[in-house]
């Protein structure tokens, strides 16, 4: 890769040729420092051949930096300065947030007379089209499947993820503007309310830091991620300004201040300020046992042939016709294992599964390619591929006593006892699931417990929403969770069976308690 200097000066002179628009409106482009670094390295970077490296751009800032300041004037710079015949599309989860766009570039056309002799514009249909060239601009929404055989030169993703699906990405990327020379896809974007890590948004998030910090290499991509660390102070403002390099020019400092104030004294103006101020994707769910802040931080950093004859706890929670069967193996602290550990098996009916993932929006068909779930044949769970799967683990590791919950097990059951596995049942009530539930919560903030990386065991995590007595006591509501939780469940089916047989507090008077 080589830096064009000519290349990159077109686009940066051309906007600082255009006025601002909405609270700015009629004042020069002036291209702050980060705005000019971004351009300069994505136009003028090139290959060999002399044409853009980069084919993708992606940029995630928060609100109020520019950001569709910044993409309008390049949708007016491509649209007065691509070669003939060329194909601008904006791309957003909405018509209304699409047209964001094209309004603030239709501004910047008004206030320039020659650009208003050169572009024409069709406001009933939302298109600029160069009177010359025939490059024409489009705003273009979330319905993905009219927009097939299309050839773009420039595709604007605004807001990505906001995405409902990931339809109208999988269209516009794969394949369009193939028969193009220098074709070039503009993701700018915020970060995104998506806990459960299933849009599209946070996919190419997560692509994008894995550029940036170096674990993979693309030389199509262009990344660059403004935002607030997770364990950065969010309380001092030189977090606020490394977050938004907009700040003081297009954000006032006492706006932030403002909120910030606002963010102390109530959760849900935290929640925000951390979402649309320091661009972290939120990982709170608005109800809630426990924050998948704190599932994350216990990501297991151990291979599973670590546990190989290790001594471990089952735990099973079955499925009714179409949910997700749990097995949740559990190795308590012993020889080679300093702490608590969790892996876990899921099961999921094949014949619902496609109709399961358009209407519940969860991405069981990804989770079953990727080894996280079973698909078995029918459309309900068959209990013959439980049975196997459990009696290939009770030779695979130390199996104890498995628990699970009686309903609807009895017959699965006694056929694991022929084949010698011991079971215990765990009633599904608070008598049984809280202390579970509370040596649980006390091991994962201690540190002294991890699990596997799994989705679908961290999506489970943050659906549970529990009950309480007038002794705080709890268990998880299946009833009340939105989504499904069953291997959590599994995992305290587990521990409640492993407190039958070992001495939980044991463990902290041996070697103490661990920090993070």
């Amino acid at each position: 890769m080589v830096h064009d200097k000519e290349r990159a000066m077109e686009p940066i002179e051309f906007l600082q040729m255009l006025k601002l628009t909405d609270d700015f409106h009629g004042k020069p482009f002036v291209l702050m420092d980060w705005q000019h670094e971004v351009l300069w390295d994505v136009y003028g970077t090139v290959t060999d051949e002399g044409y853009r490296q980069y084919r993708y751009a992606y940029l995630e800032i928060p609100k109020k930096n520019a950001k569709t300041t910044t993409i309008a004037g390049l949708a007016v710079y491509h649209l007065t300065c691509d070669g003939p015949e060329g194909q601008i599309y904006c791309c957003a989860a909405d018509r209304q947030q699409a047209t964001l766009v094209y309004k603030a570039a239709r501004s910047m056309i008004d206030q320039d007379e020659t650009l208003g002799d050169l572009l024409k514009i069709t406001d009933s249909r939302k298109e600029i089209e160069n009177v010359e060239t025939g490059t024409i601009l489009k705003v273009l929404s979330a319905e993905a499947y009219s927009k097939h055989g299309i050839n773009p030169t420039v595709v604007i993703f605004d807001e990505l993820h906001a995405q409902p699906n990931r339809d109208l990405w999988d269209v516009m990327t794969f394949g369009a503007g193939a028969a193009r020379k220098e074709p070039l896809w503009w993701v700018i974007t915020t970060a995104g309310d998506d806990p459960d890590r299933h849009s599209i948004g946070w996919e190419v998030h997560e692509y994008a830091e894995r550029l940036i910090d170096g674990e993979i290499e693309d030389p199509n991509w262009y990344a660059k991620i403004y935002a607030a660390p997770e364990d950065a102070d969010i309380f001092d403002e030189e977090t606020w300004y490394k977050a938004n390099p907009s700040l003081g020019k297009t954000i006032d400092i006492q706006t932030i201040r403002q909120e910030s104030i606002a963010a102390k004294n109530s959760e849900s103006s935290e929640r925000l300020f951390r979402w649309l101020r320091l661009n972290q994707w939120i990982s709170l769910k608005r109800v809630g046992w426990q924050p998948l802040t704190l599932w994350d931080e216990t990501n297991g950093e151990w291979e599973l042939s670590e546990l190989v004859g290790k001594k471990c706890y089952p735990g099973l929670d079955l499925s009714s016709t179409t949910d997700i069967t749990a097995a949740c193996y559990l190795f308590p602290p012993q020889d080679g294992l300093s702490d608590w550990r969790a892996v876990f098996d899921a099961w999921i009916p094949e014949d619902s599964m496609k109709e399961r993932v358009k209407h519940d929006k969860v991405p069981y068909d990804k989770w079953v390619n990727q080894k996280y779930i079973h698909a078995t044949p029918g459309n309900v769970v068959d209990y013959e591929f439980v049975e196997s799967r459990i009696i290939s683990a009770s030779k695979q590791y130390n199996m104890q006593t498995l628990g699970t919950d009686p309903w609807n097990s009895r017959m699965l059951t006694q056929r694991l006892m022929k084949a010698g596995v011991d079971v215990v049942e765990v009633q599904q009530n608070i008598k049984n699931m809280s202390p579970a539930m509370k040596t649980l919560e006390h091991l994962f903030k201690t540190g002294n417990f991890t699990h596997e990386k799994n989705p679908v065991a961290r999506w489970c995590w943050g659906n549970v929403v529990v009950s309480t007595d007038g002794n705080e006591n709890i268990k998880p509501m299946k009833n009340k969770s939105k989504e499904r939780i069953d291997l959590t469940v599994a995992m305290i089916n587990a521990m409640a069976t492993a407190m039958l047989f070992e001495d939980v507090e044991s463990v902290y008077e041996d070697r103490g308690v661990r920090a993070f």
